[in-house]
Parts: C-alpha cells; structure tokens; sequence
C-alpha cells in the first residue's frame, strides 16, 4: 500500500476545520483552540459559512473559497452533513481528512449506510485517505500538531498509540502526562472507514522516530492488511495490542460505540501471536511492557529466578508467576553451592531466594549475580522491601552494573513509595525497568515470554491453504442447518467428515473391505 499517501494527514502544512463553531468548549472549538495555540507552525483556516471570524480568526463560508488547498480537513460537522463536506474536499484537492463528527455504524443501519455512502465518494478522489469518523483525532508532538479535541499535547516521544476508543485516548494521555512518558504519533481511528490499523502499522513501520506501536482494538476490518503490516515490522519495532471485547458480553458494548463487529477472542489471540505481536491483558500495563520490550533482551524461556529481601513478596511474586503459567526455576546444585558460601545460614535455601532482611546492597547483588550465571535461569526478578539495614539507592546501583554484562532480562519491584523514587531513576536508567508490585513485574515478563516465543513463529512458514472457498456456504450453511434439526445432539462420524471434505479439509474415510484382496485395493485408491 502507499504509505506516503499518509502524509497529508501526519505532516500538513495547511490544515482546513470545517464546520467549526464560535462556542470555545464545543468539540470544533477544542480542535481550532488546540492547533492555534499548541505551536503549530502551518496555516489553519476556520470554515463556516455562518460567521465571519471565530475566535478571532476569519472564517471562510467553503472549502472553495480558501486562498490556497489544505493539505488536511477535519470535518467537525453534524453527521448528516459529513457527505456534502467530504465531496467539497474531494472537488478542493484536498488529500487528507480527518472526520472527528459521530453518528454512524455505532448508532445502527442508518448511521451503517451513510457510512457506505462516504465510503464510495472517497473512491472517486484519487489519493484521498480519511481518518473517522467518531474519532477523537490525532497528535504529533514533535510537530506540535494537536488535531484533536483532546486537553493535552503529551512530549515528544518513540511509542506510537492507535486506538479504537477517543474516551481511552484521553485516560492514556493523563497517565503518560503524569508517568512522563512520550509519543511519536497518537492516533484514533474510531470507525476506520477508511484508513485503518493495517495502514497505519505500515506508516509508523517506516517512521524513524517510532520505535514502538501500541494498539488498542476493539475489532480488526481488514485481517489480511493487518497481518501482513504486523508481521512485516513485528521483528524490527515492537507491536503491543491490548483487544477488548474478549467475552460476547464486553464485545457488544464496544459494538454500541464504534460498531465494532463482535468475534472470537481465541481467533484474535492466535492471529496475534502468529504475527508476533505482545499482548496485555491489563490497560495498565501497556507502558510497562512497551519499556520492558523496548529493552531488547528477551529470556528463552519461562523460568524465573527471583531474589528479595522479605519472603512475603517472594510468596507473592511466586503465586503470580504460577498463575501466568511461568516456572519458577529450579537453582543447580552449583548454584545453590555459590549462594550457601555468599549467604547467611538462614538464608531460605531455594528460589525465591531470600537474602533476609538485613541485607545490604552487596549481598543482594552477589545473590542476583549467582542466580543470573544458573543456565536453568531465563531471567531474574529482584525484588526490595524498605527495611532498616535497607539502602535502596546503593542496591539499584549495584544491581545496574549487573545489567550490562548479562544477556538475561532483569527486572525489578522496589516496593515503597516516596524512599523508592531515586532508586528506580538509577534502575530505569540502566535499563532495568522498575514496578511497583511484584505482580504487575510478574505479568510484564509473562507478556515479555510470549513475546519472545511469538517472534520466533514469524521464521516458521506455514503451508499454503486457501483463504477463499469457491464452495456454496450458504447452500451449506443451510444443509447444515437441516442437520442440526434432528433429534440426534451429535453428526454422526460420516456427516462430520463430509462438511469437513466439503470445505478442502481432508479427513480420513473408513472403507469397506470384505477381503484381504479388497483392502488391497482400497488402500491402493487412498495412497
């Protein structure tokens, strides 16, 4: 696909808010607020046939009337007027648009067919792209571009955002405001009649200052498009989805506000992970993963070693660990040498391993150092409670400097708050990223596994299968139907198989043979 067609909407020098009202808090008057007064270096033309200036501005009455072509409209109209809005643009030359208005799929048929009706007018303007509609916007801070309704201009950064959901778009912009956290580009795409998460991978994919794409989806349109863009930047830039809607109950709500199409989360999990992408199953947990992944040291396998200070975290971090499927790795014979010689007697003799609480910095680092040099080991968890003999700073330091000699992943839980700051800026400087529970460590690593297996699934090439039937699935559909009816709960083994032969996929087929002559033959026919 021409990603470069994506331009006008990501880097416009000429931006058009058509439909913009004199009402500063109404959405228009966000939007024209925000790209005015956010830095934006380009030009903004306000367009409204109903006033003369807003907010100071002159107001133009049509796109036609504009003294030169944007390279970018947002359509801020009512939803009956987006149609005749998006044809003005089309007939202006303008390639990019953003429709932010609501009231389409997600408010049923009506809303269903105007969208059909946008969707084939943008078919005859060659080159036009459209984000929305239902759409809060986009953001690119390092071109202190706010085209959104959104509050915040968040700082520039390397994780791109995309998302299904304007509501969710704003509560992740208040926690990375606060979290300092930066973005390359900030994207949603509400109902994707146009461009969608396929298009966009495939942009971002190419940009040099995304390093990592996070994706919030409630449905995917297009799965081809969205598979082959996954798959074809997963191995160079991390891809982290967070799929809501996993139960029928969850996936009509986010029908009823995006018209997202409800479908099997189990479809969604082995598509992500054929395209070896991370997926999280805490919102809250998308940035931690982004700076764990982000790292680029992934474990071979499951199995955790964790050292701590308290044994209740440990037990902890253990419970957590077995609930994700993960092993807790069983130390070697040598390694459990190395740490009786370096240990206080009473140390707990297993893993987790509990140096005790009077431990100081050094002892904590030679057990994570021992632990880290166990072959049966994929990754160590360094877990500190604050204690009296406890120096937090000087343990984040010495557990740094084992950070770059070591392939293995390391994580950390300095649990505490206001005394724990300072010690996890040392941590997260050295690249080692830092959480504040042992469970929400424990999940990013979990997700950092599967990660790392589904990676490997992208050098796997699978066997060529038909994506399209030229069967009659209705006249199947309906002769299936007629099955089902019966009084029998079950189809028989011959029926079963028959569908199954029907749809290209072979199943094996008892054959009646009377004599030894006769199964000769028929296993001759079978091969």
């Amino acid at each position: 696909m021409n990603i470069h067609k994506l331009n006008p909407i990501f880097n416009p020098q000429r931006i058009a808010v058509i439909g913009v009202t004199t009402n500063p808090n109404s959405v228009s008057g966000k939007v024209l607020i925000n790209l005015v007064s956010g830095g934006f270096r380009g030009v903004v033309y306000p367009v409204n046939p109903d006033h003369e200036a807003v907010m100071g501005i002159p107001c133009y009455p049509d796109v036609k009337s504009l003294p030169k072509v944007p390279d970018l409209g947002i359509i801020c109209t009512p939803a009956e007027k987006v149609t005749s809005a998006v044809q003005e643009c089309g007939e202006a030359g303008i390639h990019g648009l953003i429709i932010i208005s609501a009231g389409f799929k997600e408010i049923g048929e009506e809303g269903a067919k105007a969208e059909e009706e946008i969707r084939s007018l943008i078919k005859k303007y060659d080159g036009m792209r459209v984000i929305g509609p239902n759409c809060l916007g986009i953001i690119v801070p390092s071109l202190k571009l706010n085209a959104s309704f959104a509050s915040d201009m968040p700082k520039p950064g390397n994780i791109a955002f995309i998302s299904q959901s304007g509501a969710l778009c704003t509560s992740v912009l208040d926690w990375a405001m606060e979290g300092k956290i930066g973005f390359s580009q900030f994207v949603s795409i509400g109902n994707s009649i146009d461009v969608e998460f396929g298009d966009l991978i495939d942009y971002f994919g190419e940009d040099e200052n995304t390093k990592c794409i996070i994706l919030y989806i409630e449905s995917i349109q297009n799965p081809r498009k969205f598979m082959t863009a996954a798959r074809a930047f997963a191995r160079t830039k991390p891809i982290i989805v967070y799929k809501a809607g996993r139960f029928p109950e969850s996936a009509q709500v986010a029908a009823s506000h995006t018209g997202a199409m409800a479908s099997e989360d189990a479809v969604y999990d082995a598509a992500f992970e054929r395209a070896g992408l991370a997926r999280v199953y805490e919102i809250g947990d998308i940035f931690s993963v982004a700076e764990l992944i982000g790292r680029n040291k992934f474990p071979q396998g499951p199995r955790l070693g964790i050292i701590t200070n308290a044994g209740g975290p440990g037990v902890m971090a253990t419970d957590a660990l077995i609930a994700s499927k993960g092993i807790l790795a069983e130390l070697s014979p040598e390694t459990m040498a190395q740490l009786n010689e370096n240990l206080p007697a009473f140390w707990s003799h297993g893993n987790p391993v509990d140096v005790l609480g009077d431990a100081r910095a050094k002892r904590i680092a030679k057990a994570t150092q021992i632990v880290l040099g166990d072959k049966g080991v994929d990754a160590v968890l360094v877990i500190l409670t604050p204690q009296a003999m406890t120096n937090p700073d000087a343990t984040a330091r010495e557990i740094s400097l084992l950070a770059k000699d070591t392939s293995k992943p390391i994580l950390a839980a300095w649990l505490g708050g206001q005394s724990m700051h300072t010690a996890d800026d040392i941590l997260v400087d050295a690249g080692i990223p830092s959480y504040r529970t042992p469970e929400q460590a424990i999940r990013a690593f979990m997700t950092l596994v599967a990660y790392s297996r589904n990676l490997k699934t992208l050098y796997e090439t699978p066997r060529d299968i038909p994506v399209e039937f030229t069967v009659d699935r209705i006249h199947l559909r309906e002769e299936f139907r007629k099955m089902i009816r019966g009084k029998e709960p079950l189809l028989s083994e011959e029926q079963s198989k028959a569908i199954l032969e029907t749809y290209g996929i072979p199943t094996t087929r008892p054959v009646f043979a009377a004599t030894e002559d006769e199964a000769v033959v028929a296993a001759g026919k079978t091969g």
